[in-house]
């Protein structure tokens, strides 16, 4: 926020996902955005200011999911090496928020993962080839 309004903002929701078989504590982020004239500028100054309050969440790992197509847009906003870490080869599976009787009650995504170490290293982070997000995306 700054004397212009709403500078940017990201969602955290802390959940249990299932990668592989492992069921693992994170906190979700999504509906993040950046207002038009900070952009380029926004993504990484709010990582770095969301990483505090995904400490004070308690989380191993911060979450999050991103099109292919900007694999290197967010590749070069996340800046600092070590921030994040994405990761490709992995299907994510989601509830949808409605359901109807002429359509499956889940999807299943080809996306790129990101993910933040924030209590434990990347080398914790589990191996598998789909995750659940127990839930619908964030």
């Amino acid at each position: 926020y700054d004397a212009r309004g709403v500078a940017a903002h990201i969602g955290a929701l802390r959940r249990f996902i299932k990668v592989g078989a492992v069921d693992l504590l994170v906190a979700e982020l999504g509906l993040y955005a950046v207002r038009p004239d900070l952009e380029g500028l926004g993504i990484p100054h709010l990582m770095r200011v969301m990483y505090p309050v995904l400490q004070e969440l308690d989380v191993p790992f911060g979450f999050g999911t991103v099109r292919h197509a900007l694999r290197q847009h967010i590749a070069r906003l996340l800046g600092r090496p070590g921030l994040a870490t994405i990761v490709s080869g992995v299907r994510v599976r989601s509830t949808l928020r409605e359901v109807h009787l002429d359509t499956p009650p889940t999807r299943i995504e080809d996306v790129l993962i990101v993910v933040l170490p924030i209590g434990r290293s990347m080398s914790d982070w589990p191996t598998g080839t789909i995750i659940d997000r127990n839930g619908p995306e964030l």
